[in-house]
């Protein structure tokens, strides 16, 4: 592949060295990468970016969007080689208007970097999945994280997006407006289509008032099926949770060992409520009442930041402590979610399956919006333990397609999600593929993912 013109633009920003590529190869799932992208470029721009997109249409040469590279789906895999655009150097804070309560990003700037820039402005970003991701990535996959159950996941956040098509040319959708019906929406088009349609360049966003008070616990139940049945009846009261994440014992355990945590070692409840101080403490307390009907071993509850904070953050690193129970074995991470009234069903089927295969993997899951992930921890080399968990990945999926769910609340397809794609949207895939091959009729974005 001739990149001598590239390479005259972008200089020591574009790289063909083996050890930068090998690490754009791959993200954090399971999936050994088959192939090394072919050259990396650190573009500075929209405008840089279309130069490169333009450059491999002309030539039939595959792109691939980088991000942090923490999806867990193979997205950033150079499937067939390729140009890698990694947005690192696209890390601006463009506008931030208080008045309106939004924000322009580019999108190499994590969730993280946007809420630090934002912490004396009242404001904040709400979309917290696990890894510092990149906001460009997050819409990307259509992600979500433990506020999902009141602020909704990043596409209730979008308002609109600058997006490089696969022929260059750069287009801007949406407006400023919290509201539009001015022809097909295009933005959420966008979200979620895992960087095979173009590449987003620019981010305008709905931020949210801090609350005032914010109170937090930690609700440990001898049985599963109490914590989830808390949830559930918590949400049927119209109790204004602002995050509720199921635990099971064993990432129960992971996280002590990982965070030198001393929790109760039972399937436990990290609940979170914002609002007015008076309100809190009363849903606070209604959620305790609930929770003791369902026997809850104990109920610690804090208005402190500091220890908010400690659980949160070991919350964010559940799938890094999973991982350290089996040092040098991957996570196969599922992602169903399922309707709030078969959830408890759907759990409690599920660990019966697994005691039955002895599979190792921690459960965890934004039970609020009936969301849960195992992390079942194999060796991507060992292909009898690859077999098996997909043979229970695929019938977990199966399970919540029957309940009128979904095979992936918030991580995408990617490469390990193709096949169920298909038995959950049916027919719907051929008009997919004719949006995917109307846009990018030389198969450069991204190939080999979704479809």
């Amino acid at each position: 592949m001739d990149l001598s013109e590239l390479k005259e633009i972008f200089d020591e920003r574009l790289s063909t060295v083996d050890s930068i590529r090998e690490q754009h190869s791959s993200d954090e799932s399971w999936h050994i990468p088959e192939n090394l992208p072919d050259a990396v470029i650190f573009p500075n721009n929209s405008e840089e970016v279309s130069l490169i997109i333009k450059f491999a249409n002309d030539r039939g040469i595959p792109i691939i969007p980088f991000g942090a590279g923490t999806s867990l789906e193979g997205h950033v895999h150079a499937v067939n080689g390729g140009i890698t655009i990694n947005t690192m150097n696209m890390n601006k804070i463009l506008n931030i208007n208080k008045d309106d309560m939004n924000c322009v990003v580019q999108p190499g700037v994590t969730r993280n970097d946007l809420n630090e820039f934002l912490k004396d402005t009242g404001l904040f970003f709400p979309v917290d999945p696990g890894a510092n991701a990149t906001l460009g990535g997050m819409c990307a996959t259509r992600a979500s994280g433990t506020n999902t159950v009141r602020y909704g996941t990043i596409r209730e956040q979008v308002m609109g997006l600058e997006v490089v098509m696969p022929n260059g040319k750069i287009i801007k959708t949406g407006t400023k407006a919290r509201k539009s019906a001015a022809g097909y929406d295009l933005t959420h088009l966008m979200l979620g289509s895992e960087g095979t349609l173009g590449v987003i360049t620019e981010i305008t966003m709905k931020l949210h008032g801090r609350p005032e008070a914010i109170s937090a616990a930690i609700c440990p139940f001898s049985e599963i099926e109490e914590a989830v049945n808390s949830v559930i009846e918590a949400i049927q009261v119209g109790l204004p949770l602002s995050r509720i994440e199921l635990l099971d014992e064993i990432q129960i355990m992971a996280i002590n060992r990982h965070e030198k945590m001393e929790l109760e070692e039972k399937p436990t409840l990290f609940v979170e409520i914002q609002g007015s101080a008076l309100g809190v403490r009363e849903q606070i307390e209604i959620f305790g009442e609930i929770a003791e009907t369902n026997n809850v071993l104990k109920f610690d509850w804090s208005d402190q930041p500091e220890t908010i904070n400690k659980l949160w953050s070991a919350r964010h690193r559940a799938y890094y402590a999973a991982l350290a129970l089996d040092p040098g074995k991957k996570g196969f991470t599922t992602d169903v979610c399922v309707p709030i009234s078969r959830l408890t069903e759907c759990i409690l089927e599920t660990k019966k399956d697994l005691e039955e295969s002895e599979i190792l993997a921690p459960l965890v899951g934004h039970v609020g919006d009936g969301n849960f992930h195992l992390i079942m921890l194999l060796d991507p080399d060992n292909n009898e333990e690859v077999v098996k968990a997909k043979k229970f990945n695929e019938k977990l999926i199966d399970r919540a397609l029957e309940m009128g769910g979904t095979s992936t609340g918030e991580h995408g397809i990617g490469l390990g999600k193709k096949d169920c794609l298909i038995k959950e949207q049916g027919l719907s895939i051929e008009f997919m593929k004719k949006i995917k091959m109307a846009f990018d009729p030389k198969n450069i974005m991204n190939p080999g993912k979704i479809f």
